[in-house]
């Protein structure tokens, strides 16, 4: 008996002129905007123009101001490289700049050190409830730091906190007024730096020392290795990535603080405690020498620059 026929399409493929013709013949062969070689920076291009409008043309209008000497408003005079030139010899930026390294060192290495040590002792001891102590450590991170600089502050005072427990201790020759006086004013603000910059490091380190295999660690211990040397030579070298992160987001913080120094001591008393972005404000808005601010601020870019650069070659070169 003959098999009736159902009128439908050959079975190797459809009739030409089908639809599905053309898009299979198509299937896999990229278009011509797909083969493009401009086509990945048209991907990039509307972040590139957020980031070029909001931050490369303010910091060229900074540099060009910085050539002239203007008071914000009115006429405004070229002096080429004088405002630069009159840096090299500015007590007060100097100085700024000097403070602006010691807080490098509450801001990043205390915060590293002590931040290595701890981490290493909770990944090692897999302390219970580790996601509420993370979100605890990290807590100073989310809060505004004018927040956490008046806190401070009332801490500091001759009658705060930190005076009230050395009262109680016996160590009341030590209590004073911790902000103003200028042995003690930038110290103070540096372990502000340091208490707010810790969460950030641990759980950078943390989350490193997580990755780590737990076989590396019980072949360690197989060999008789104790936790120092577990430390040196196993969690050190694994969270070199993470070590240099921390470094360049908390160098960065350190170098470019304003509020915390603002809203503490206003770069006082005198300028023991002033850094170069309040210089910045300072002479912007108060002594009206916008030339000389630019200038300033241009160095403070440079030089963070040049320092996270180089922080960042190290690191991957260790890597």
């Amino acid at each position: 008996m003959e098999s009736r026929s159902t009128g439908g399409p050959p079975a190797d493929g459809p009739p030409e002129g089908h639809p599905g013709t053309s898009l299979g013949s198509r299937r896999g062969r990229p278009s011509a905007v797909a083969r493009s070689p401009l086509t990945p920076y048209l991907f990039i291009l509307p972040a590139f123009l957020v980031y070029g409008a909001f931050a490369l043309y303010p910091l060229g209008r900074a540099a060009q101001f910085s050539l002239f000497e203007w008071k914000g408003f009115g006429p405004s005079t070229f002096v080429g490289l004088g405002n630069y030139m009159d840096l090299a010899g500015d007590e007060d930026f100097r100085r700024a700049i000097v403070n602006a390294l010691v807080l490098i060192v509450f801001y990043s290495v205390i915060p590293l050190v002590v931040g290595l040590v701890l981490a290493a002792i909770l990944r090692r001891g897999q302390v219970r409830g580790m996601g509420f102590f993370r979100t605890v450590i990290f807590l100073p991170q989310v809060i505004a730091l004018v927040v956490v600089a008046v806190a401070w502050r009332q801490i500091y005072s001759p009658y705060g906190l930190l005076n009230d427990v050395l009262r109680t201790v016996g160590l009341d020759v030590l209590t004073r007024g911790w902000l103003g006086d200028p042995g003690t004013a930038l110290a103070a603000v540096g372990f502000i730096g340091t208490w707010v910059q810790m969460g950030l490091v641990m759980l950078l380190l943390l989350s490193g020392m997580s990755r780590i295999p737990a076989e590396l660690f019980e072949a360690a211990r197989l060999d008789g290795a104790g936790a120092i040397k577990e430390f040196f030579a196993i969690t050190l070298p694994a969270v070199r990535g993470e070590i240099t992160v921390a470094l360049v987001l908390t160098i960065i913080a350190a170098l470019k603080t304003f509020d915390l120094v603002y809203m503490t001591t206003s770069g006082g008393p005198g300028n023991t405690t002033t850094v170069p972005s309040f210089e910045v404000y300072f002479r912007a808005f108060e002594l009206r020498t916008v030339g000389s601010a630019s200038a300033v601020a241009i160095v403070l870019t440079a030089l963070i620059f040049v320092i996270n650069v180089g922080v960042t070659r190290i690191g991957e070169r260790e890597s």
